[in-house]
């Protein structure tokens, strides 16, 4: 008879079979041949291994993989801020949920159910996510030989989960923005209204790469931290509106620092500015009715009012930073003058 908290052997075809439990599932491995070792021995051996499980935890198990396998392999491909959401998003959300099931205890269907219930609380963007998270965890499983397939492969994002409205700001709401900021505010809300720049962009932007009529984005920062751009396609050149360059050419002119390496928005330390704090205690206060407008509103803002004055998709893309099928599925907003245009335009061709 088999002892849970030792293990126990079996011959068999001439050898010796070590049999414990594990997660409460029977296990067994080849111990040695019967000819070399005794029954006895063949117990310390089974005795021996169970003990070394039961000291180091089995990486077949959820939480130990992400630990010692996931994170570390996939933590060299995130950027820094990649990097702290996602080890926060599947920490809090999977390891806390997983984190002592092996992975051959999952299923598709309860993995899927665990996505439904996550979309009663968690907005559409972080239930895909996670949904994202599942299939890349897995896969590495996969290759690391613990799985023969992938059970998260087929799941899906439920529709149940909360979308948020993707608002855009209208002309005459760009123009009363503009107008109730102080001058280096108007500049850093002009950067990103008129000429689509992401926040850690202009915030790290330095005098030495200001043209004429364009910026050189090479860099960004995030959480003080300066770091490449965002993806390939965020390392571009923007052009400048004429005013915007203008209103540049004014607020270096009031800098006390404007040497090439010099930070165009620069703190007191010749640091870059933190974009939380210009917000909340420079822009925000000063936007009564508008407070709702992010840095990510004033892109969106960029995007859709581009398209909407007769701009192509693949030059606002890639004055945005992005490729075009982000820029038409996530920026840019048709309002419905542009949808009525549309839909008059085709009934014309029936008439």
């Amino acid at each position: 008879m088999m002892r849970r908290s030792v293990g126990g052997v079996r011959k068999q075809g001439g050898r010796w079979y070590g049999l414990w439990y594990e997660a409460g599932k029977k296990k067994s491995k080849v111990l040695g041949s019967c000819g070399d070792m005794s029954k006895g021995e063949a117990r310390e051996a089974v005795a021996l291994l169970v003990s070394e499980r039961k000291q180091s935890p089995d990486k077949r198990s959820f939480g130990r993989f992400v630990e010692t396998v996931y994170f570390p392999f996939f933590s060299r491909k995130w950027k820094h801020s990649t990097r702290g959401k996602n080890v926060n998003r599947v920490t809090v959300h999977l390891v806390r949920a997983f984190a002592g099931r092996m992975f051959g205890e999952f299923k598709r269907d309860g993995l899927q159910d665990f996505l439904d219930e996550k979309a009663k609380t968690l907005s559409y963007s972080v239930v895909n996510h996670l949904r994202w998270d599942l299939k890349q965890i897995f896969d590495l499983a996969v290759a690391e030989g613990i799985l023969p397939s992938n059970p998260a492969v087929m799941l899906f994002t439920p529709k149940s989960a909360a979308t948020r409205a993707r608002r855009v700001m209208t002309a005459a709401e760009v123009k009363t923005l503009i107008e109730r900021l102080d001058q280096r505010e108007a500049v850093i809300a002009k950067l990103a209204l008129l000429a689509g720049m992401r926040p850690g962009e202009i915030f790290a932007l330095r005098w030495g790469r200001i043209g004429e009529a364009s910026a050189e984005v090479t860099e960004r920062v995030y959480e003080g931290v300066l770091d490449s751009p965002k993806t390939d396609h965020s390392v571009r050149r923007v052009a400048l509106p004429e005013r915007l360059a203008l209103d540049l050419g004014g607020w270096r002119r009031c800098c006390r620092d404007t040497r090439d390496d010099a930070f165009v928005f620069a703190s007191e330390r010749g640091t870059p500015l933190s974009k939380h704090n210009v917000w909340l205690r420079n822009m925000r206060p000063k936007l009564k009715g508008l407070e709702w407008c992010t840095f990510q509103v004033m892109r969106r803002t960029f995007a859709s009012l581009s398209k909407a004055n007769g701009g192509d998709a693949k030059t606002i893309a890639d004055q945005c930073g992005h490729d075009v099928g982000v820029s038409l599925r996530e920026y840019v907003q048709t309002p419905m003058l542009g949808k009525l245009a549309l839909v008059n335009e085709l009934e014309k061709l029936i008439q």
